[in-house]
Order: structure tokens, then sequence, then C-alpha cells
């Protein structure tokens, strides 16, 4: 073994696998064995093994009407058994579904996973007409409130890197983004319209461990119906309020500062 560097250790088969989980965690409808080889650049007889290993372990199933290859939900179970994942919707499921139908939205949970956020949990309010993420929507960090209320609580070094890892929406700047996480730090949420719908309203509040550092977001795509008892700067107070309680659970600290006078956009 060489001592100036570190080797890379490979495993090929995993490798295979692997890459074979993740190209079919991009498509709804599926790969059939062909079109697996072919964007993986294996042979047929490649990934043939794989996919019936991955198909005994629960891993993929097999669509016998289309002979197309998907995803089961295994995967996003075995993330839920981890520790943080599972302390966190045990904990915010009650209050996430108190909060859903105290104010007649939406509400979910995300988590930063890699260079983006994860959607971790969902609660749906009983109107007829809802504004939800679906379980397992992976989401620019960016261009999401959850991410950027996420990364105005994490440590410098960490931002850095996430900076440079996850390119910043078109028309953003760095200092831009800086002073927009500073702004977020000091009033403790973020309420803006929406990267991606448009009349959506995102109240975004993190969700604080005793580090004092965000290990998720509890957010609420606000859509405005005619005739909606609840106000809007009902929704913000009770949103912060839920995840303000979340934080306590979790054994942090007092974060910001609400502003239930105006809750003027960001």
């Amino acid at each position: 073994m060489s001592e100036t560097g570190n080797p890379k250790y490979t495993a090929p088969a995993l490798e295979k696998g692997l890459d074979i989980l993740e190209l079919l965690s991009t498509s709804e409808t599926g790969f059939s064995q062909s079109e697996l080889a072919r964007d993986l650049g294996r042979s047929v007889s490649e990934v043939f093994r794989m996919l019936v290993v991955l198909q005994d372990r629960g891993y993929i199933a097999l669509d016998a009407d289309t002979n197309r290859y998907v995803l089961t939900t295994l995967l996003f179970e075995i993330a839920h058994r981890t520790p943080l994942i599972r302390r966190l919707t045990t904990t915010a499921g009650p209050l996430m579904r108190d909060l859903a139908h105290a104010i007649n939205q939406s509400v979910h949970l995300a988590v930063l996973t890699d260079d983006s956020v994860l959607i971790a949990g969902q609660v749906d309010p009983p109107a007829r007409h809802v504004m939800s993420v679906r379980l397992g929507t992976r989401v620019d960090v960016w261009r999401a409130s959850s991410g950027r209320v996420m990364m105005a609580y994490q440590p410098e070094s960490f931002l850095a890197e996430m900076l440079q890892r996850a390119p910043l929406p078109e028309g953003t700047d760095e200092a831009q983004l800086r002073a927009d996480l500073a702004a977020i730090r000091l009033r403790g949420h973020e309420i803006v319209d929406s990267f991606v719908i448009r009349g959506v309203v995102n109240i975004s509040t993190p969700i604080i461990d005793h580090t004092g550092e965000a290990i998720a977001a509890l957010t609420v795509p606000h859509i405005e119906r005619f005739g909606d008892p609840v106000s809007f700067a009902d929704c913000c107070l009770r949103t912060i309020d839920t995840a303000a309680r979340l934080t306590h659970s979790l054994g942090g600290g007092v974060v910001g500062k609400a502003l239930p006078e105006a809750f003027i956009r960001s």
C-alpha cells in the first residue's frame, strides 16, 4: 500500500447495482432491460444479473404489462429507518397533522441530503384543493425555501462547500445569497413567493438541534382560497410556533425574531 496517497477501492458489482438504482430513480415509468444496458454502457447480460438480484432483494419490480423495471419503496423505507429521519418523522407527524388541519394548508418536512433537499414528511389538510409535495421528492437546495432556511443555520465551512458543489440559480450571485441567508437567520424564518410555482407563498422555518444547526425545515406552501377562514398571518404564526416546538423537542433554542405584525415577504 502506498504511504503517499489514499488508494481508491472499487467494487464493480456493487457499482453496477448502484448505477441501476440511480438511473431508475430518474424515471416514473421505468426502464426496460435493453434501455438500462444502453444508458449505462453495459452489456445486456451484465444488467440482467444485477436486475435479478435487485428484484429478489425487493429494491426493484418488473411491471408485467410493460416489461419495464421500476423502483419499489424499499429504499425510501430504509432511509426512514435512520435514527435522524425516524426521530424527526415520529416527533413531527402529530404536530404537522395538527397544523395542517388548523390552517387548512399542506405541510411538509424537509432534510438536506447530498446537494439537495429531500421531502421526508408530507401532510395534507382536509380541503379539496391542496398544494402538496410528493414524499421522496428532491429539490435543488437554492430553489427551495426549506433549503435556504436550513443553509442559513449551517457552519461557514459547510456553506462554502455547498456553494462549491451546488450551482446558484441563474441571476443569483453569492453576495446576494449570503445576504438573504443572513436575513433569514435574523428573522428565524422565510416567507417568500415560491421559486417554482406561481401563486404559492412558502412559509418556511428551520428546525434546530442542540448544536444550533438546522437539521430539517418545516414548510407550508400556502395557497389562497376564497372564503378561507384562516388568515395568512395566522398561518405564519402557527407554522413558526410548530417549528419552535419541534426545535425545543430536539434541544434547540429560540431562533431569530418572529414578526407577527407584518410578515413582510423576503
